[in-house]
């Protein structure tokens, strides 16, 4: 890896940090000598890159400060490529359109050579053998709208047995599986996480009202427990097997 680009590398992985990191870490993950990692910080601090921190100890890099737009990496380009594939084969009609507008946004502000990487990413998401997602029967993009804006949501729902319910839920997140999409939500009925198919949603209604609790906090508090569920299956699976 080039010394400019070791330096770049060194800024965006204390963006993807919130507290310290220390300097072995950031030179095992950049491949160099933890004195050479030293030597970059100083590098980069004597240039005005706001590095706060020492050897020992950790470093962090002070809010506000950002990089030039665009400058992305091969393995950057491809990362982003591969995601905007993906929406384009499994996302609503509104996200593929939007996927498209992306991938021009980026490929007209990128230079001519980053741009031919760009464009021509060897990486791809095809949907043979998948089977059709079911059609959602409510507008996915008011229930992003929804989420972004904490806004509670009154549905009807029907679930695998046919039974209709009402229910007034706290959308969190909107999951793309293989074959469904589901609302991840708090619902108010069961005062319990729980999962919504949108091909199975017969009716939805945004309300004004919101939520308190930050939904970023109430979905990690969801995916904690969806991983000691999911944990717990798996070693009552692996003790039959052991039977």
């Amino acid at each position: 890896m080039r010394r400019a680009d070791r330096l770049l590398q060194i800024v965006q992985l204390l963006r993807r940090h919130r507290g310290p990191v220390t300097g072995d870490v950031m030179a095992e993950e950049l491949e160099v000598s933890v004195r050479t990692l030293y030597r970059d910080i100083v590098s980069l601090q004597s240039t005005g890159v706001p590095i706060r921190g020492e050897a020992g100890v950790g470093y962090v890099l002070d809010e506000g400060y950002d990089l030039p737009p665009l400058m992305f990496n091969s393995d950057e380009l491809e990362a982003v490529m591969m995601g905007l594939r993906h929406v384009q084969v499994r996302g609503d009609e509104q996200l593929i359109r939007t996927a498209s507008d992306v991938i021009a946004k980026i490929a007209a502000v990128l230079s001519p050579e980053a741009r031919d990487e760009f464009i021509e990413a060897p990486l791809y998401a095809p949907d043979f053998g998948v089977e059709p997602i079911p059609t959602a029967r409510i507008e996915l993009k008011d229930v992003r709208q929804a989420i972004r804006g904490q806004h509670k949501l009154r549905l009807t729902y029907e679930d695998a047995q046919g039974e209709m319910s009402e229910r007034l839920i706290w959308p969190l997140s909107l999951t793309f599986f293989a074959q469904s999409r589901m609302i991840v939500a708090w619902c108010e009925l069961r005062k319990d996480f729980r999962a919504f198919r949108t091909d199975r949603v017969t009716y939805m209604e945004v309300l004004e009202e919101r939520y308190r609790e930050n939904r970023v906090t109430l979905r990690n508090r969801w995916w904690k427990l969806e991983l000691a569920r999911r944990e717990k299956e798996a070693a009552e699976k692996a003790a039959i097997a052991s039977e």
